[in-house]
């Protein structure tokens, strides 16, 4: 995967798939922030409220990073593509295509308890200038999957087995670490692991978990969630972040 220059904006971009990048480093002298919404907010209405927010801190919507999603059910893929279309096409119109490439990172989950009626903003990242040395990034969230959107590249699709489900958690742990690579980051500057699944993940995590990552003093946290296309059964996303809440 190839790390893209994004110039003017604060961060480099690690080269994705058509609806989202694979994730996002802060540039020198830039930091990613993380900020969680009080409430789900639709997400339409939610990503004006992030653009609102980081221009009313001075920056511009091209700072905007990342987003993290709430979907009422898994789709299908078809139905997974086609939301896509429609969120991509509000990224174009805030003109944040970076020569037909998409830099923002993102993650989209679907509840198992209380599902939202609608896909739902739970979550953003955007970039300020600092003056702090650490460095911050995003991991965008994958599951087991491998390769382009399509049926035929879920890892052991139906199968929900303990070997399956062990198989698919070492496909996305494998994911990670070649994102966390690709962004020029380790596991020991991680601040938070967030896994997705509806199964057993303490069980999952400790059998597909890496050595290094198990080193990692990073907050590893649980979401009761299914990931956003039927079939698909683990997924994980990692970021080093500051921390808000509004």
């Amino acid at each position: 995967m190839k790390l893209i220059e994004n110039r003017g904006r604060g961060y480099r971009f690690l080269e994705g798939i058509y609806p989202y990048s694979s994730g996002i480093v802060a540039d020198n002298h830039y930091e990613v922030v993380h900020v969680t919404l009080p409430r789900l907010e639709p997400w339409r209405d939610g990503m004006q409220q992030a653009r609102e927010f980081v221009e009313s801190q001075g920056l511009g919507v091209e700072q905007l990073a990342a987003f993290e999603l709430r979907c009422p059910q898994p789709h299908s893929m078809g139905g997974f593509i086609g939301f896509n279309e429609e969120y991509r096409q509000l990224l174009e119109q805030w003109g944040l295509i970076v020569d037909g490439q998409n830099p923002i990172a993102r993650t989209n989950v679907a509840p198992v308890e209380d599902p939202p009626q609608e896909t739902m903003l739970h979550a953003f990242s955007f970039v300020r200038p600092t003056e702090h040395d650490h460095r911050t990034f995003v991991v965008a969230g994958g599951g087991e999957l491998i390769g382009p959107l399509a049926v035929e590249n879920i890892v052991r699709a139906g199968d929900v087995s303990p070997e399956a489900l062990l198989e698919k958690a070492q496909v996305v742990m494998g994911l990670m670490q070649q994102r966390l690579r690709g962004l020029g980051v380790l596991p020991a500057d991680l601040t938070t692991i967030d896994v997705y699944t509806a199964h057993d993940a303490p069980s999952l995590i400790a059998q597909a978990v890496t050595p290094e990552l198990a080193d990692s003093s990073a907050e590893v946290v649980w979401f009761n969630t299914r990931p956003p296309i039927v079939d698909i059964e683990f997924e994980m996303d990692m970021r080093a972040t500051v921390e808000l809440t509004l």
